[in-house]
């Protein structure tokens, strides 16, 4: 398996699951306070949790800091579209 290239760095810090830092970030897709969606340099990651919200922002500089109960972290398949990911956050929304 060949290995991607990345323009920039993509990194995840994670301290006692209550904070995140996550660098190569190149959009915040959504989000609310229970489900956050980024679009990262090395593709989709979905951030779930309860009380979430923003640290801090800079996608100038692609980095977020994201505080709350951390349940699970994980990244999407690539062959996902935007649209089929913001569904579980819609879904949430009009329950």
């Amino acid at each position: 398996m060949a290995e991607q290239q990345y323009r920039t760095t993509h990194e995840i810090v994670m301290l006692n699951r209550n904070s995140l830092e996550v660098s190569g970030v190149v959009n915040v897709e959504s989000f609310d306070s229970e489900e956050f969606l980024l679009n990262t340099e090395c593709g989709y990651l979905a951030i779930r949790g309860k009380d979430l919200h923003i640290k801090t922002l800079n996608l100038e500089q692609g980095k977020v800091a994201i505080e709350g109960a951390l349940y699970d972290i994980g990244y999407l398949d690539e062959g996902t579209q935007t649209r089929e990911l913001a569904k579980g956050f819609f879904s949430k929304l009009f329950r």
